[in-house]
């Protein structure tokens, strides 16, 4: 280190110059992250992320429950009544999973008091979906469920 005043080479430990005599500011050493602060917010994304590409499939298979009906031959009344009606069922489905997602993504960047039990149930239940649900569940409970994330993030939620 390097006296900022003279340009004297001084010795660590150091707190004034030699030569000048100039008090000597040592860079403090940067306070310690909890886990939860460090990986909240790319928790928080990749939860955006993984709703907003649920959200692709719910739109596919609207459109195909939309257009199902010109596909299934006209002599199975209950195949064109039925086919329809699940596919849209199914996309949506997928839309309230991924407006979840989605919604459980903003929260946790947010730091809204519902979000972090929310993910953490999401977590769970993502976890049956490999290998990237599986990926991003176990993520989401390790961050979200380490001894003082819970205390942290009530305390981050309130003063918000």
């Amino acid at each position: 280190m390097f006296c900022d005043q003279c340009g004297t080479e001084t010795q660590p430990g150091y707190n004034v110059c030699p030569k000048c005599g100039k008090v000597l500011a040592w860079p403090t050493a940067p306070l310690a992250q909890s886990r939860l602060s460090r990986h909240l917010r790319t928790v928080g994304t990749l939860w955006m992320v993984v709703g907003a590409l649920w959200l692709i499939p719910s739109i596919i298979f609207m459109i195909l429950g939309g257009i199902a009906h010109l596909a299934i031959p006209g002599t199975d009344a209950v195949a064109r009544e039925l086919g329809p009606f699940v596919l849209m069922l199914i996309g949506w489905s997928f839309l309230l999973v991924g407006a979840g997602g989605v919604c459980v993504g903003w929260g946790l960047i947010q730091h809204q008091p519902w979000a972090r039990m929310t993910a953490i149930v999401l977590g769970v239940l993502i976890l049956f979906h490999p290998p990237f649900g599986t990926a991003l569940g176990i993520y989401t409970l390790w961050v979200l469920l380490a001894d003082e994330g819970g205390l942290e993030y009530r305390r981050t939620a309130r003063a918000v």
